[in-house]
């Protein structure tokens, strides 16, 4: 991996053991003994056709759904990000929804400094009084990108970010995401859930779903996708 690729704290990382789901605990299993291990900042992405169970392993991830069996170990502090915005975003503009995402308090000069500092590493400098309605698709995941940021999670969970985005706009949030991963102050760890084969060329590893099960980590470009 990228040398610039560090090891996150114990409670930072993600770990998936033998981790099995079935609805209903019945005897067909919908996720299969998949194992996954995040310790490591970076760009991780689970990639798999279309009813696969990438659904249900983010279900799985984010503890919407409990495995029938295994064990997951979620980061102390792990922001989502939805494949659409409009599900996560609450308030009328820019810099409020950014202040309702922060945690610790902290004086006003330093809570719009934050906000800024937010906006700017997601390219929406000048931001903070625009009115959410006025933005473009990819403005508005860009937003949500910027609201999981300032949260000061180290950990991104994202399903499908770039689904309901044109060709322009998916480049624009791999590359924010991408350059996030190898920040020089603080480098995030994305896990990442697609099916676009094209967005691997931006990944560190790569695990394969299939049949709701995961293949161990892969370099991409040794990648054969079947």
């Amino acid at each position: 991996m990228n040398r610039k690729n560090l090891n996150l704290k114990n409670d930072q990382a993600l770990r998936v053991e033998n981790v099995s789901f079935s609805w209903n605990k019945k005897s067909e299993y919908v996720i299969h003994n998949c194992n996954l291990s995040i310790s490591k900042s970076g760009l991780w992405m689970v990639v798999g056709k279309n009813g696969c169970g990438k659904s249900t392993l983010f279900k799985l991830l984010k503890g919407i759904l409990t495995p029938t069996q295994g064990c997951i170990k979620r980061p102390l502090q792990m922001s989502i990000v939805f494949q659409n915005p409009d599900h996560q975003i609450l308030m009328p503009t820019c810099g409020s929804e950014l202040i309702l995402n922060v945690k610790p308090k902290m004086s006003k000069q330093n809570l719009i400094e934050k906000v800024d500092i937010a906006l700017k590493s997601v390219g929406m400098d000048g931001f903070f009084k625009r009115p959410i309605h006025t933005l473009s698709g990819g403005q508005k995941q860009r937003l949500a990108i910027a609201s999981a940021l300032i949260s000061d999670s180290a950990f991104l969970l994202m399903d499908e970010p770039t689904a309901l985005l044109d060709e322009f706009s998916q480049k624009q949030i791999l590359e924010i995401i991408k350059n996030l991963t190898i920040s020089e102050t603080k480098p995030l760890a994305v896990l990442w859930i697609t099916h676009r084969l094209e967005e691997l060329e931006y990944a560190d590893k790569v695990s394969i779903m299939k049949e709701g099960r995961l293949s161990e980590w892969e370099n991409p470009h040794n990648l054969k996708y079947i």
